[in-house]
């Protein structure tokens, strides 16, 4: 899943057979105990294991296939919510989850010396200043609805990680150092567009406030 929020009651649960609610796979916007929200907590569990690889091996089989099974979960955990139900929890969880794993295996590979410190600073400080942000203008009532190039940007982040721990590439340095920094344009392109998006959403909040009414977000 990438970034974005839902807003309270987006997903009801299901009418099974006989015209009743089925929970069996449905779960309601406050949910908390999902597949989805579980699969992103072994996410996080997982990575500092994937870190502590990378930084004592570094370019492997090992640490790529590791890294590879921790960025196919999130679309694991994204199939599952968009099948069951997103949550307000694993709205949260979700982006959270992939932050830690992007950012601790960037930071990993800057301690191996396999990528230069500078993009990986500047994916930190967009990733970290754009969660600020979210919830910020989450506190006045704004909620910023997600893009599909954040699926990208996500995705760019993912692929450049994965290069670099692909050992014929390990002596690619030009080829590695395009890739993270092809990630880092779409990551601060990215988060351009949802400040913009957050500043249209909260005028739009404004004007329906003062016309007595409240725009859906």
């Amino acid at each position: 899943m990438s970034e974005g929020a839902i807003s309270p009651g987006a997903h009801a649960p299901v009418p099974g057979p006989g015209g009743t609610a089925s929970h069996a796979t449905t779960f309601g916007p406050s949910a908390m105990l999902t597949p989805a929200n579980a699969i992103t907590v072994l996410r996080l569990l997982a990575t500092p294991v994937v870190i502590a690889l990378i930084v004592l091996w570094g370019a492997s089989w090992t640490t790529f296939v590791l890294g590879g099974l921790l960025a196919a979960s999130d679309g694991i955990d994204g199939w599952l919510a968009r099948k069951q139900g997103t949550t307000r929890s694993g709205a949260f969880l979700d982006p959270l989850a992939d932050k830690v794993v992007v950012l601790g295996a960037l930071f990993a590979l800057v301690a191996k010396g396999i990528v230069w410190w500078l993009p990986v600073v500047i994916i930190a400080v967009r990733e970290v200043a754009m969660s600020v942000y979210r919830a910020v203008v989450g506190r006045r009532g704004v909620s910023v609805p997600a893009r599909t190039t954040a699926k990208v940007k996500t995705l760019l982040q993912d692929v450049a990680i994965g290069m670099c721990l692909a050992p014929p590439l390990a002596t690619h340095q030009t080829v590695l150092a395009t890739a993270i920094w092809v990630a880092t344009a779409m990551t601060v392109f990215t988060g351009g567009q949802y400040y913009l998006d957050g500043r249209r959403v909260a005028r739009a909040v404004r004007g329906g406030a003062a016309g007595g009414s409240s725009p859906a977000v």
